[in-house]
């Protein structure tokens, strides 16, 4: 399912490779990104595979087990790299065997096929007792482009607003701060923008707790002066099966996307 030419993003994009020759037992690649200096590749980092589409089960043997540990000890599971609304029903399938149907499902959005399925997923999501979504920035910005980000982010936000399903909004936010102690200008104002959300998710660091009471402030302050709802009835990130285009006109797609139809569609 990878083939020649196709990107590979190592370490959160900290290494861009794109594969030259494919076999049964290895691929192939060339490093294009860094090129004027070395970069050490680390264990445990992850790959990542825009352009490939790998059409592996969001829900592994291993995590069917866990969920037994799970139900007892939380009140909500999340899916990683859910790509479609069958990685949703599937793990509620599974909450079903252990007589847990009410247990709460996060999905988490962090790759180009749940982008494109988002509809789909808010849907099934819609059936359930217990559902939400978290943006995952991280992958998500490897798999989309970091160009692409911003506009991505207000495309999920948006329309988990006309479905009413609450969203988690995580990765890197304040994370300077909570590490050393002092904030980037940037990521303060990055973190205001998590009124949008209903929940806002913080990483580990030594000054976690300064970190928190920033974010209390600065989101009691947007709430002053904004209305959640808002730029519900927009032009969208193609949806697959939901908002449909005409193939012989195409112009509302492009108009939203040719810049980067390449990585978006």
């Amino acid at each position: 399912r990878v083939q020649v030419g196709h990107r590979i993003l190592i370490d959160d994009g900290k290494i861009d490779a794109t594969v030259v020759s494919t076999n049964d037992q290895y691929l192939e690649l060339e490093i294009t990104y860094p090129s004027d200096k070395t970069a050490k590749i680390q264990s445990d980092k992850g790959l990542n595979f825009p352009d490939s589409n790998l059409d592996i089960p969001a829900i592994t043997c291993q995590d069917i087990k866990d969920l037994k540990f799970i139900v007892k000890n939380a009140t909500a599971v999340g899916i990683s790299f859910a790509h479609s609304p069958e990685d949703v029903k599937n793990l509620y399938d599974e909450l079903v065997k252990l007589r847990n149907p009410d247990f709460g499902i996060i999905a988490k959005i962090e790759n180009r096929h749940a982008v494109h399925n988002l509809g789909k997923i808010l849907l099934t999501g819609l059936t359930l007792p217990k559902f939400g979504i978290l943006i995952a920035r991280g992958d998500l910005a490897v798999e989309m482009g970091f160009e692409n980000l911003s506009l991505i982010q207000e495309d999920i936000l948006c329309l988990c607003e006309a479905a009413h399903v609450p969203v988690i909004l995580a990765t890197q936010i304040l994370e300077t701060l909570a590490k050393s102690g002092l904030p980037t200008r940037a990521e303060i104002t990055d973190a205001a923008r998590g009124h949008r959300a209903e929940c806002v998710m913080l990483n580990k660091g030594k000054f976690i707790v300064e970190a928190v009471k920033i974010l209390s402030l600065l989101l009691k302050t947007e709430q002053q002066h904004n209305i959640k709802k808002r730029q519900i009835f927009r032009e969208f990130t193609w949806q697959n099966g939901i908002f449909d285009f005409d193939k012989d006109d195409g112009k509302n797609k492009d108009n939203h996307i040719q810049r980067h139809d390449k990585i978006l569609v």
